[in-house]
């Protein structure tokens, strides 16, 4: 950056951060260790000579360091971990070299940083992200409840369609001599109970938040395609949608849809999907992506989400529907797991999905 009289490197920690800063005008070379409050570190950074760039690396003591120095008039970046070049052979890792490392690749430009979302639009993540949980726990917890019923050969006798009304009606009636077996029975019950209570809750509030007037336009387009209802479409939003940090070629590769690809001299050997970047969002359009399987249609539910929405979106949902139900068919004729074959659907709707939340 033109007119950078400082640049710094800091690599942050809960309870330390450890500050290294150029400056170019003298030369000199300072080394500062931090406590880890951000007011602190703030402070060090207002004693240098200004205008200041500096970075430190995405990770869990989040954003606030970021935001509060640039509340200060200093240009703090947050940078991508997995863009970070490292020497291969150093075998000797400290705090004072990492910050070093960030210094020297901040100004050669070598980093990518990544975009800083609003608080408000964290707190709306961090929503998102709890109910992922929620539906994570709420799987561990069922299992322990079908798991105990299978330890004591009490099995329900329609395979695949478990959790519904008449499963469990007979998971109500199941009766133990043991009064300490019948106890851990109704305490894995009411477990269950408890985090459908807080499901349902959860996906009110968030449905709540996807109708806040800057995230509504953006969900309400999403909401055109087969597959993506509003939850999906705000997570989705807030996962994946930046329009500063991804371009459509490099999206699907971001999430982790791309084969993995192994090539030494005349060699070339392709894997499974590499599985990076969000977990969360990935599993979402892999769940989409199944729906693709039937013939295209617009049902009664799907064309409610469409009304009032741009023809233009609505033409790249019919044409998302119509491209991936051939890509399914086109693999699965050529002897492909239906896995893989949804798998290549959802790396083709982030694409659609994509068009559509950014089109003008």
């Amino acid at each position: 950056m033109n007119g950078t009289m400082t640049w710094i490197g800091l690599d942050v920690h809960a309870r330390s951060t450890q500050a290294v800063a150029f400056d170019t005008l003298s030369g000199e070379l300072r080394r500062r260790k931090l406590p880890g409050e951000a007011d602190a570190v703030v402070n060090w950074l207002r004693s240098l000579p200004q205008p200041a760039r500096g970075c430190y690396e995405a990770g869990p003591t989040g954003f606030v360091l970021a935001r509060a120095a640039r509340s200060a008039g200093i240009a703090i970046e947050v940078v991508a971990p997995s863009k970070i070049a490292r020497p291969s052979g150093e075998r000797i890792k400290t705090d004072r070299r990492d910050a070093e490392l960030l210094l020297r690749l901040l100004m050669t430009g070598q980093l990518r940083a990544v975009r800083i979302p609003s608080e408000s639009e964290e707190a709306a993540r961090e929503l998102v992200r709890l109910r992922e949980q929620l539906r994570q726990d709420l799987l561990r917890a069922r299992h322990r409840v079908t798991k105990l019923l299978l330890r004591h050969g009490r099995v329900w006798g329609r395979a695949g369609n478990t959790w519904t009304r008449d499963h469990r009606a007979w998971i109500g009636a199941q009766q133990f001599d043991e009064a300490d077996t019948a106890l851990v029975l109704a305490e894995l019950v009411a477990n269950v109970d408890g985090l459908l209570a807080r499901r349902a809750n959860l996906d009110e509030r968030l449905a709540r938040v996807a109708q806040r007037p800057e995230l509504w336009p953006t969900v309400a387009r999403l909401r055109c395609f087969r597959g993506v209802d509003t939850l999906t479409a705000l997570a989705l939003q807030l996962e994946i949608i930046d329009r500063q940090r991804f371009r459509p070629a490099k999206l699907a590769s971001w999430l982790g849809l791309v084969p993995s690809l192994e090539q030494s001299g005349e060699t070339t050997s392709r894997g499974p999907i590499t599985k990076t970047g969000s977990q969360h969002a990935r599993r979402l359009l892999v769940e989409a992506a199944w729906h693709y399987q039937r013939p295209p249609r617009i049902g009664v539910a799907l064309h409610r989400r469409q009304e009032g929405q741009p023809a233009e979106v609505l033409a790249l949902a019919n044409r998302a529907q119509q491209r991936l139900y051939r890509t399914h068919h086109r693999l699965r004729g050529r002897g492909r797991h239906p896995n893989i074959a949804t798998v290549a659907a959802a790396r083709e709707l982030v694409g659609f999905l994509w068009a559509a939340a950014t089109l003008e």
